[in-house]
């Protein structure tokens, strides 16, 4: 039977072949369901983190009605040392730096910001950061260094923000011309109509016409 001769080749072909293929396929297939385990495994990982984070800022947020700075830095460090790159970490640190300058640690407050300028994945943090550090700056009356925190590239929508804080630095140094400057381009990237946008206006009639 012709048939039966043929189908006997067939097998033997494939004999043949998955003795030479054989062990290769196998270990690559083994391969690739450890993979596709160890990717389950990883998300399952990352979500697992990602809820532990957000469970420490839940407590966190409940610390800080307590209006206690060592509390609330201890709170945030859960945070900042056991999740560094989650989101949650920089809020925590922006928290924690906002508690400490009610308290007056100001040192304190300028090292929670400089760590979300080390460690944010968000740029739009380290801005925030920025102009935090910025007005701490401002108060203790350290211009030069002031403004050279707000040196550093931002983002665009960041723009307005800067260049206000930069002419009330200018003003406090008795940089009046300078402040000008400032302030109109502050109002020129502002949306009109803002109350924010009119408040930067008032600091502009403020300082009167140039000479």
């Amino acid at each position: 039977m012709a048939y039966m001769h043929e189908d006997q080749e067939r097998i033997d072909g494939l004999k043949a072949w998955w003795g030479r293929y054989g062990n290769a396929i196998t270990i690559v297939l083994t391969v690739a369901l450890m993979t596709a385990g160890a990717v389950k495994a990883w998300q399952f990982y990352q979500q697992k983190q990602a809820q532990q984070a957000a469970d420490l800022y839940a407590l966190l947020k409940q610390v800080q009605t307590s209006n206690d700075a060592n509390k609330i830095n201890d709170a945030a460090q859960l945070l900042t040392e056991g999740y560094p790159s989650s989101g949650y970490a920089s809020r925590a640190a922006l928290l924690a730096a906002q508690a400490d300058v009610e308290a007056g640690n100001m040192q304190r407050a300028i090292q929670h910001l400089q760590w979300i300028i080390d460690h944010a994945k968000e740029t739009e943090m380290h801005d925030i950061a920025r102009l935090r550090i910025s007005g701490i700056l401002l108060d203790q009356g350290k211009h030069d260094e002031a403004l050279r925190i707000l040196s550093a590239g931002h983002n665009e929508a960041f723009s307005g923000l800067f260049l206000d804080r930069k002419g009330d630095i200018q003003v406090a140094a008795q940089k009046i011309s300078e402040a000008r400057l400032s302030y109109q381009a502050a109002i020129d990237k502002l949306s009109r109509g803002t109350n924010y946008h009119n408040i930067v206006q008032m600091k502009l009639d403020g300082l009167g016409k140039s000479e």
